[in-house]
């Protein structure tokens, strides 16, 4: 039997003229959180809205736990935090737990839910009077009520203090150690890096890469270089293997393809550098030089 959960093969998508997704191809494996990392309209709404069956397939295959979209959502094996919620905003906690909770046959407990969302204290307060993040950790445990085997989350941590994104992001390893798949799209380069089994990085409908964190890092210039320097950005894009010039602050960071290269010739055109630190490339980074339309040559 398959461990593919989510498989999309040659998927297109068109609103008139405009086209949301090219030719995508996707797999996820039981167990596994991939992060949808990519810019605004790279197509990743689009993709989470076909594999939960709100749109039609237009163009290519989609399987969702072996099934069509259409019939996986029937099942009840999965569940889905939106950006947008549609909830009762007039009902309180435990009444919007208990409705979805009559939606299935084996429903989590609501106290488990309710203290894993952080949700204590709140039990009696209406979803209109919640602040934001709160909002999100009620959405978030309002996904969970089914006990899914899969869990698609559309920028669950969006607006929740550090304490609540760690504590979601608990909630995830959680979920994936009991073996259920996560679909996570997100905008935090630092939440893709610390969960995801795997990374898919969208942009103009397409993929450009689908890897690991560390895979992905590795195509990108090995190096970045912050440092206070006396050169103008001109003389720094001079340096031998420089791909980058940026400014952080007081410092000026330098991403460069051969970092003992770059450092010996910067200090030898300049005296005065200092405070040197020099980090392996990031997944922001990557991300970044992957998204970046001038720089296609790096990925070819």
């Amino acid at each position: 039997m398959s461990s593919e959960v989510i498989r999309c093969h040659d998927v297109s998508h068109r609103y008139g003229k405009t086209i949301a997704l090219k030719s995508l191809n996707l797999s996820m494996q039981a167990g596994q959180v991939t992060a949808l990392l990519g810019p605004n309209g790279a197509g990743k709404s689009t993709l989470i809205h076909l594999l939960l069956g709100l749109l039609p397939v237009q163009s290519g295959q989609i399987e969702v736990m072996g099934r069509a979209p259409k019939e996986a959502a029937k099942s009840g094996q999965w569940g889905a935090m939106l950006q947008t919620s549609g909830v009762q905003d007039t009902l309180t906690v435990t009444e919007l737990l208990y409705l979805f909770s009559s939606l299935y046959a084996q429903p989590a407990a609501i106290d488990d839910l309710i203290d894993e969302a952080g949700l204590s204290g709140l039990e009696q307060t209406r979803y209109a009077r919640l602040s934001g993040g709160q909002k999100q950790r009620m959405l978030f445990a309002l996904s969970l009520v089914g006990q899914p085997q899969l869990l698609i989350l559309d920028e669950p941590t969006t607006g929740l203090d550090p304490a609540a994104r760690r504590g979601l992001w608990r909630a995830i390893e959680r979920r994936r150690a009991d073996g259920v798949t996560v679909l996570l799209c997100t905008h935090y380069l630092d939440e893709a890096e610390h969960l995801a089994d795997q990374v898919v990085v969208l942009n103009h409908g397409e993929v450009l890469a689908t890897d690991t964190a560390d895979a992905i890092k590795a195509r990108v210039p090995n190096a970045q270089i912050l440092a206070r320097s006396t050169l103008d950005d001109n003389a720094l894009n001079d340096l031998p293997a420089v791909q980058s010039v940026d400014h952080r602050e007081d410092r000026v960071a330098v991403l460069s393809a051969d970092a003992p290269s770059t450092l010996r010739a910067w200090l030898s055109a300049d005296q005065q550098l200092s405070d040197l630190d020099v980090r392996g490339a990031d997944l922001e980074t990557a991300f970044l030089s992957l998204t970046n339309e001038s720089q296609p040559e790096l990925f070819s």
